[in-house]
């Protein structure tokens, strides 16, 4: 891991790619202070109820938009490949050169995602659940194509789709047998094959296969934005005929949308979210101009990996709670009730970790891998 100081913003870089970024994890950062459910259990009995659930993963069979937050964050990652990679291309370094730093990249997001999840109150602990665990294997099969054509990235695309269907459909080991059901799946067994336990969640570690798909389409995505090809269209029609396609499948009941163990209509219907998201950033941003305002997200956005591991690691185990106990602490002396206190603490412990960012942004101190 590296710290920078920029000297200068490329002419080059996005702006809507920093603030898509930034959105991703300030929704993150909101849900790590425990606001969702804070705020859920405010308006269960209130017509605001639907629209919370939004913020929370579908429990099986079906699509919120919390569940399209890892997919844009994996496939934001294969577009800003696309742009470092472009980068380094210029300034002369070699393909065996950016190997060797995107290996180095996909170590360390490997380490951290399993130090994430490492220590539990029971003792140490060894899972491949994280995010940026997930993101490392993606990170690395998008590189190792970057260079091919676009069509033969596309066709590998439909082959890790249509491997994801045949495992879980073909492999029939006895008790996982059941390509669609919870516990039952091929993933959960893999899962006792790499760590000896299954997530009670129903998520797997084998997701990194098919969401491998929205790191380089990120990255193709990437790479048409960089081109002086038409841009809008081939993105808007691209982002339809994925949705089309996933939600086909899954009203069609050829294979259901889930996100837990990323089916095929799943990883189709969540990238094609993901392709209007970036077109109508990227033309409201940098092609309208729409710039004002956005430095709330892109200075979260600039510093990413800090805060993600600060509010998964230090906040979980030690901030959140110590920040809680001040703010509770004081709140309760004014005799506040239960669910506005803790609403508050959580926007509490949101700013201080802005601050943080915000800290870091002006000293130019950026954290990169």
């Amino acid at each position: 891991m590296t710290l920078t100081a920029p000297t200068k913003t490329s002419t080059e870089r996005l702006l809507s790619l920093d603030f898509l970024r930034g959105f991703i994890m300030v929704l993150l950062a909101l849900e790590s202070t425990g606001l969702h459910e804070h705020i859920a259990e405010a308006t269960k009995n209130s017509s605001a109820h639907f629209f919370v659930q939004q913020f929370f993963h579908h429990p099986w069979n079906g699509l919120r938009v919390w569940d399209l937050v890892q997919p844009a964050f994996m496939f934001i990652a294969g577009t800003s490949m696309s742009y470092s990679l472009h980068k380094q291309a210029k300034q002369g370094m070699t393909w065996t050169q950016s190997f060797k730093k995107i290996l180095k990249r996909c170590f360390w997001l490997f380490f951290w995602g399993v130090v994430d999840y490492a220590v539990r109150p029971n003792g140490l602990s060894f899972e491949l659940w994280d995010v940026l665990t997930q993101l490392a294997f993606t990170t690395l099969i998008a590189f190792l194509i970057f260079n091919w054509s676009n069509t033969a990235q596309i066709i590998v695309c439909i082959g890790i789709l249509l491997l994801t269907e045949a495992l879980y459909r073909f492999t029939n080991v006895p008790g996982f047998n059941q390509p669609f059901t919870d516990q039952h799946n091929f993933g959960n067994y893999v899962d006792l094959l790499l760590m000896n336990k299954i997530n009670s969640g129903g998520w797997v570690a084998i997701n990194c296969i098919p969401t491998a798909v929205h790191t380089i389409a990120g990255a193709l995505a990437g790479k048409l934005l960089l081109s002086n090809k038409e841009k809008i269209k081939p993105l808007l029609a691209w982002g339809v005929g994925c949705l089309i396609l996933g939600y086909g499948l899954d009203l069609a009941g050829i294979t259901p949308i889930i996100k837990r163990i990323a089916t095929s209509s799943f990883t189709l219907a969540s990238l094609g979210w993901c392709l209007l998201m970036l077109t109508l950033c990227y033309w409201w941003i940098d092609i309208k101009r729409h710039r004002r305002n956005l430095e709330f997200f892109t200075i979260v956005g600039m510093n990413s990996l800090f805060i993600y591991i600060f509010f998964e690691i230090v906040g979980s185990r030690w901030f959140n709670e110590y920040v809680g106990q001040i703010t509770n602490g004081l709140m309760g002396f004014l005799n506040m009730p239960r669910l506005p206190m803790l609403i508050i603490t959580s926007l509490c412990i949101f700013v201080l970790e802005w601050l943080m960012c915000y800290f870091l942004y002006r000293k130019k101190i950026f954290f990169r891998l």
